[in-house]
């Protein structure tokens, strides 16, 4: 899956939200990885939930390339939130993130995708109501065959035990 670009979200600086804060994982959370982990950093959301799995409170789900197959699923789990986690071009040095809440994202697609992150969300919100958000790391290397960069593996495993801190099983 190609990254979410800097033109799908308003700014970095408009960002209120700082990463992973404890309230984020309140109620019955959702984690959904996004990404091609044939594709160097683009699979850091898969390789993200695939650390959690068992290890957290919230529901992990790799979503592969394709996060619209499993609507079905995130909707049936009933959460109150649901994270998205995705490389994504964020204007940053390689490994740095951002936390993007639902209204941070303007219409655009994943640009492998039929659907947009936009109308995504919105299909979710209107299903679960649940409060939605988007963990991204800017990546270094998405090309195929490619290995995940040291700064997004760094920014992987802080992220990852950051998680299992705040949302411990």
């Amino acid at each position: 899956m190609a990254p979410i670009t800097s033109s799908h979200i308003r700014s970095c600086e408009e960002v209120k939200h700082p990463p992973l804060q404890k309230d984020i994982f309140k109620g019955r959370t959702v984690i959904v990885g996004i990404g091609n982990t044939l594709k160097g950093d683009d699979g850091f959301g898969p390789a993200f939930v695939e650390r959690l799995k068992g290890n957290i409170r919230s529901v992990c789900i790799d979503a592969g390339s394709a996060p619209e197959n499993y609507i079905g699923r995130i909707v049936r789990e009933n959460p109150d939130t649901i994270l998205f986690v995705d490389a994504a071009h964020l204007d940053l040095p390689a490994g740095q993130y951002r936390l993007l809440a639902s209204e941070d994202l303007l219409k655009g697609g994943f640009t492998t995708h039929d659907i947009s992150p936009r109308m995504l969300i919105e299909y979710l919100r209107i299903q679960t109501r649940a409060a939605i958000f988007l963990l991204g790391v800017q990546p270094k290397n998405i090309s195929l065959g490619s290995e995940m960069s040291d700064s997004v593996r760094k920014s992987l495993e802080v992220l990852v035990k950051l998680t299992k801190e705040i949302d411990h099983a």
